[in-house]
């Protein structure tokens, strides 16, 4: 009996030592875009994954994948809802969710980035979030993509009738294809990820972006011209899975929460500073640039805001909020 007792005093204080020696193995966060790695999303993306992993220290490793790697947006999306990845940012097709999402496709609706403040607060947190989560979905923050300026290949573009006819690449939104058509153009919605080969082989002329993706993807050393339309504020939706976030523990949703509210400010920084600053790069490679009349594409935009309105339950009321919000 006495030798027994040892023998298990003895597995006893093995099992003690190998528990204080042999670490947990840390659970991991994947955090995926689809945009360029150097690209404002991808940038944000990256300063989400890097804050997150200082907060929540080595219970937890924190992987960050960017350049589509792990897919392009809409797969990413669809790995949200199945678990394969914790964290993305979705930008124009979140009108795939949520047709209410368009808002953010109606041309000239947001003045600045003061004024997307207001309506993330207003309208993102309290009318598309609960559209978002009904379709699996959980909206942890909204970021900056930013205010999409048009580059071709063909001509310099200052009113909509410049771009009759040319080939323009859009996101998978159906109200930037129908803003596009209605302007003249010939849009085709296509992935990111396929734009720079279709710029550069000539399927597509031209595209729509912020600075920072066109940048960021170097779009502008295979397009000629770079027109200022400023057409389309887009924002960015650091997303996760409805599930997902149901069962993280309530302290790693408050850090969350709090490193993905500081990089809105960020972003939103970061995205005004390279207003300022791309348009010398861009002019460097040698594209033209030029501004746009907006006021004859505001004028040219009117039966976008009255589609909007007839197909979209709601619509009338987000419009009339957000502009409210305005200055």
């Amino acid at each position: 009996m006495k030798k027994f007792l040892k023998g298990l005093g003895a597995i006893a204080l093995l099992g003690g030592l190998l528990s204080t020696s042999v670490p947990a193995l840390a659970e991991t966060i994947v955090v995926a875009v689809g945009a360029p790695k150097n690209s404002l999303q991808g940038r944000s993306a990256e300063k989400f994954a890097t804050d997150l992993q200082a907060r929540l220290g080595s219970g937890y490793k924190v992987e960050f994948y960017s350049d589509a790697q792990l897919g392009n947006e809409k797969e990413l999306m669809q790995k949200l809802r199945l678990g394969t990845v914790q964290f993305t940012l979705i930008s124009s097709i979140m009108t795939t969710v949520a047709n209410e999402f368009a808002l953010f496709d109606l041309p000239f609706l947001v003045q600045d980035r003061a004024h997307m403040k207001r309506i993330d607060q207003e309208i993102v947190q309290g009318v598309l979030l609960p559209k978002a989560q009904a379709k699996g979905l959980h909206v942890v923050s909204t970021w900056e993509n930013g205010f999409r300026q048009i580059t071709n290949s063909i001509r310099p573009i200052t009113t909509p009738a410049d771009l009759a006819g040319i080939k323009i690449r859009t996101p998978s939104s159906e109200w930037r294809v129908a803003m596009f058509k209605e302007y003249g153009a010939n849009p085709t919605a296509m992935a990111f990820s396929e734009l720079f080969v279709a710029l550069q082989t000539g399927t597509m002329d031209g595209q729509e972006n912020p600075l920072t993706n066109i940048v960021g993807a170097n779009l502008h050393e295979v397009q000629k011209y770079l027109s200022l339309s400023g057409h389309v504020y887009t924002p960015t939706y650091l997303t996760t899975g409805s599930d997902a976030w149901n069962k993280m523990p309530a302290d790693v949703k408050k850090t969350v929460s709090e490193v993905a509210n500081n990089v809105q400010d960020w972003a939103f920084a970061e995205g005004e500073k390279a207003d300022r600053e791309l348009i010398d790069k861009v002019v460097a490679a040698g594209v033209a640039v030029n501004e746009t009349d907006k006021a004859a594409f505001v004028a040219a935009s009117a039966p976008i805001y009255d589609l909007f309105n007839q197909k979209v339950p709601g619509a009338g009321e987000m419009i009339r909020k957000a502009r409210a919000l305005a200055k």
